[in-house]
């Protein structure tokens, strides 16, 4: 998603984005801001849109059921302690379509996205301890727990790990 999509999100414009996007969205995407303003700010940064928010969208409905997307382009410095050539995912579905793959489909997307274009081997996830369907899906990803963070929007966050090479 661009940044004018992003921007009709923090606004809370439901038809702008609706008319960009041209799916159906629903008011439960439009939840957490602080996510929408976070992918916002990564706009600043050129090099940052292929690495941006994408729809999640289930064709036969032609509705936006969630997003998947990187924090930020590979190798930034938050994530150096933790491991080299590595993105930090992030991923969110609308409670209606939950617990069908969606989520796992769209990380394992992605990821080999990452993979194949760019080259990245290295992939974090960070997840509230509450979040037993996320600790669910790294774990089903092969993301292994490497650490614990305190964010200071979400609280406790498990931080996992995966390497690609570790499923070939």
């Amino acid at each position: 998603m661009n940044k004018e999509m992003i921007s009709n999100f923090l606004e809370n414009d439901l038809e702008g984005a609706t008319l960009l996007l041209e799916a159906k969205i629903t008011v439960e995407m439009f939840a957490h801001s602080g996510s929408w303003q976070y992918g916002s700010k990564q706009f600043e940064d050129s090099d940052y849109l292929p690495w941006s928010a994408r729809a999640i969208i289930l064709a036969d409905e032609n509705k936006m059921i969630g997003l998947v997307r990187f924090h930020s382009k590979p190798n930034p410095e938050y994530l150096k302690e933790y491991a080299t050539n590595a993105v930090e995912l992030g991923y969110r579905i609308i409670k209606d379509y939950r617990k069908s793959g969606y989520a796992t489909e769209a990380a394992t997307a992605v990821i080999n996205w990452a993979n194949i274009n760019f080259g990245v081997e290295n992939f974090i996830a960070s997840v509230s301890p509450q979040n037993k369907d996320s600790l669910k899906l790294v774990s089903s990803l092969g993301f292994k727990k490497i650490s614990e963070v305190m964010d200071d929007i979400d609280g406790l966050e498990y931080v996992f790990l995966t390497n690609i090479n570790d499923h070939l």
